[in-house]
């Protein structure tokens, strides 16, 4: 009878153990579960980005441009990103202002979209050294500062073969913004594409001293045609070329956007820039703690670089003819500086058989032949 209570007992222990070991698991099942839900309903941190535009907004042109990639990369995004743009920022003390503003207001990301914002971006990523800031054209870069760049040129070379088959006057109009590397090698680029299916034509160059203002924008192409230029084209941020040049009845290739709407007789094409796939990696870098200082370089093989569509007048043989180039510089196996390259005084730049170095496309200062008039220093 002993025996029988000491195994009953036994017994009863050992199914008490077990109970209270379900219990205990049951509450730890309940516990992690109650984690998981809690995870799911705790709101994402959200990264904060910020923008800094030199121009309004407005429905083309260069900042229009960043302002659409801006939307993209949100879209693609969703909730992991929050962005503000503040447009219109004069280069300078104002544009000093408005990015330590944002940088103090939390944004830990910040694409400062002009060439004048190089130093007071470096500026203000001296103070924030735990933030992360993006120079759209600048050559200034610091452990938290990074740089970026189209090859504009890529583009400008499709346009001027465009423009030297469509010309009758071989006078091609240039309203271009301020005398830098960037807007000189546009410049070149253009007229190494347009001598290379028309060596007789030239092209005038109108300095403007400013990336947008509509009216000197306007003026100066106003200036172009009455010296006999039946296409203008630009780099400056306005539609006013497009508008000049459908208003008196000539040609025009848009910059930064399609500008179509702006000139449907007028408008040939444009070279276009598309920085939503940059923007998306940067700040997929951000969020995945792989951001880091670099100096970025795309052009046409990588989509940054694009045409907008050609207007009927072109004839097919001559879109046929950019689609082939097109292609041919996405492949790497043309070059819009492949030699030889000669400056407008005749002397060799580059010779046959070799293409111009990143280095000295990036310093250009000197006109191709085939610009006239004197570059401004």
């Amino acid at each position: 009878m002993k025996l029988n209570v000491k195994a009953l007992l036994t017994i009863a222990v050992v199914v008490i153990v077990a109970l209270v070991g379900v219990i205990v698991y049951q509450q730890l099942q309940l516990s992690e579960a109650q984690k998981q839900i809690a995870k799911l309903e705790a709101p994402v941190a959200k990264l904060r980005v910020g923008f800094v535009y030199v121009s309004p907004i407005g429905d083309a042109g260069w900042t229009y441009q960043h302002d659409r990639a801006r939307k993209v990369m949100e879209k693609a995004l969703g909730a992991r990103v929050e962005t503000k743009y503040v447009e219109n920022v004069p280069e300078g003390a104002e544009a000093t202002r408005v990015i330590r503003e944002l940088a103090a207001s939390g944004y830990k990301l910040i694409f400062t979209t002009s060439f004048g914002y190089m130093n007071p971006t470096i500026k203000v990523a001296k103070q924030f050294p735990d933030t992360f800031f993006e120079h759209n054209s600048g050559y200034k870069r610091a452990k938290n500062v990074s740089t970026y760049l189209a090859r504009f040129y890529e583009g400008r070379y499709l346009t001027g073969i465009v423009a030297g088959k469509m010309t009758k006057s071989n006078v091609i109009g240039y309203v271009a913004a301020f005398p830098i590397p960037e807007v000189v090698r546009g410049i070149n680029a253009f007229t190494m594409g347009l001598r290379s299916v028309n060596p007789a034509a030239e092209v005038k160059v109108i300095w403007v001293n400013s990336w947008f203002d509509p009216g000197r924008e306007r003026e100066a192409a106003d200036a172009l045609i009455a010296q006999g230029a039946d296409i203008v084209t630009h780099h400056t941020d306005s539609t006013a070329t497009t508008l000049a040049a459908e208003e008196a009845g000539v040609f025009s290739i848009g910059y930064h956007s399609d500008m179509s709407k702006y000139g449907a007789n007028a408008h040939l094409t444009a070279s276009t820039h598309d920085w939503s796939a940059y923007y998306i990696k940067r700040v997929n870098d951000v969020l995945d703690g792989a951001w880091k200082s670099e100096d970025v370089w795309w052009g046409i093989k990588d989509g940054m670089v694009k045409l907008a569509r050609l207007n009927p007048a072109v004839p097919k043989a001559v879109a046929d003819l950019v689609a082939e180039r097109k292609q041919a510089i996405a492949a790497g196996t043309l070059h819009p500086f492949a030699g030889p390259v000669r400056s407008q005084d005749g002397e060799v730049r580059v010779p046959a058989g070799q293409t111009m170095a990143d280095e000295e496309l990036l310093r250009m200062d000197w006109y191709v032949e085939g610009v006239l008039g004197k570059l401004p220093k």
